[in-house]
């Protein structure tokens, strides 16, 4: 039993080994997610062990979800158990406020996954194993998930923002039994989480009630769902190529042109509007929910203005051109934003989730004499403005000249307009008001706008 154990616990250490040389570079940051648990803590050391032949820095990350009463001294052990390895620790406490229709379990995994993309590493590594990969692709399963979902969890992941460390899973291919061993060979204590007995829990419920079942009938279920699971990820990843394809040819000024999609088969479509959903790091809507909004927009006419919201995003068309952006962006208010002008920094609009540069720029811009050390504002529309950005043109509403220039109805009221002393002098995608246009030859300042 003891040879039994120790060959366990070299191939586990084996399966990280592999892991890391596959995935990591030299120097690279490694923080765990440490929860206390006997995975966690068996990951940890089996991280502690390597790190004196692979050159990573590791540090660690506990959530306190706040949900036991025992979640205090789950910390503490986990500061005490870092302490004892000489790895520095960071304890992140949560206060989830359940919301209607959304289990306490995806409420805290993702508030969990909201302080994984704030670590301060290159890698967030995860002790997802064997048995978890079972459970997640029969919860999937039973949740009607399409293919993607079914694919369970990969090795890797990126996170959604540019500085997000990646998540990193080395024990995919080790069992619970493996993990177990290991932990009693090098006489490791961890923490229990009684909420694990709990069967009112999904997870728990295939964990104590139904998995038992299915491995005296199927005793390798384990390693044949990770293989289906291997199958269906294949099956996603074609399924992105094609969507790659298709938007090569649906694409128009970076947006879906309708007309293009309605030459795709219904099922084209759908899989075209999942994928650029999913480049955009959106929460998909539910199978039905995204068969509706396909219905809609194949639909609609070219000079029809579809509003579309479903969780945190809204869709809307114009000219025939799908955009989707965050919803929030919509229901912004107006913040005029006032200052005397002295050669500016880059000006952020948190209100308008955007920022507008100054750049110096030859025989073009705005001519700088014009505005030093005057009053300057920047502020949206409210109604009623003129402009003259061509000198050989008279002066026009602003409310035509959007409309000349294709901008869509919801970013009009959100423009951040430039105005020098109440006068308007700079509108994006328009120009520069004629009497501030610096003259040829001469160094102007551009500015520009980032949304």
């Amino acid at each position: 039993m003891a040879h039994s154990r120790k060959s366990k616990s070299i191939s586990l250490l084996c399966h990280v080994q592999a892991v890391l040389h596959t995935h990591i570079k030299p120097d690279d940051r490694l923080a765990i997610a440490l929860s206390g648990g006997v995975d966690s803590v068996v990951l940890l050391h089996a991280l502690y062990t390597l790190s004196g032949e692979i050159p990573f820095s590791l540090t660690a990350v506990h959530v306190n979800h706040g949900i036991s009463r025992n979640a205090p001294l789950w910390g503490q052990f986990c500061s005490d158990l870092c302490r004892s390895y000489g790895i520095p620790i960071d304890i992140a406490c949560l206060q989830l406020n359940k919301e209607s229709g959304i289990s306490l379990e995806a409420l805290a995994r993702e508030e969990r996954y909201r302080i994984f993309s704030r670590t301060q590493a290159d890698y967030v590594i995860l002790a997802h194993h064997l048995d978890d990969q079972a459970e997640t692709l029969l919860l999937q399963l039973l949740r009607g998930a399409g293919i993607k979902g079914l694919s369970g969890m990969p090795w890797i992941r990126k996170q959604p923002g540019v500085a997000a460390p990646q998540l990193l899973r080395p024990l995919l291919e080790v069992t619970r039994g493996q993990i177990e061993a290991y932990a009693q060979q090098h006489r490791l204590k961890w923490i229990y989480d009684e909420s694990n007995d709990s069967i009112a829990y999904n997870r728990n419920f295939l964990r104590h009630e139904i998995l038992p079942v299915l491995k005296k009938r199927y005793p390798g279920y384990g390693k044949t769902l990770l293989r289906t699971s291997r199958h269906l990820s294949e099956a996603s990843q074609l399924l992105d190529e094609l969507a790659e394809i298709d938007s090569t040819d649906c694409l128009v000024s970076g947006k879906l042109a309708v007309d293009k999609m309605r030459a795709l088969s219904s099922s084209r479509a759908k899989n075209l509007l999942r994928y650029i959903l999913n480049q955009q790091n959106i929460t998909l809507p539910s199978t039905v929910k995204l068969e509706e909004i396909l219905k809609q927009l194949l639909s609609s006419s070219t000079d029809s203005q579809i509003h579309i919201r479903f969780g945190d995003t809204a869709i809307r068309c114009f000219k025939g051109l799908i955009h989707i952006f965050p919803e929030e962006v919509t229901l912004q208010a107006p913040r005029p934003s006032q200052f005397i002008w002295q050669g500016q920094l880059p000006l952020t609009l948190t209100h308008l989730d955007g920022t507008v540069s100054f750049t110096e720029t030859g025989s073009q811009g705005i001519d700088p004499q014009k505005i030093l050390n005057q009053s300057i504002a920047l502020r949206t529309r409210q109604g009623g403005e003129h402009f003259k950005p061509a000198c050989n043109r008279p002066t026009r509403s602003l409310k035509n000249l959007l409309q000349e220039a294709s901008i869509p109805p919801w970013q009009r009221r959100i423009l951040p307009l430039l105005f020098c002393n109440d006068r308007l002098i700079w509108v994006p995608g328009i120009g520069i008001d004629c009497d501030f246009q610096v003259k040829s030859g001469e160094t102007g300042i551009l500015p520009i706008w980032n949304s």
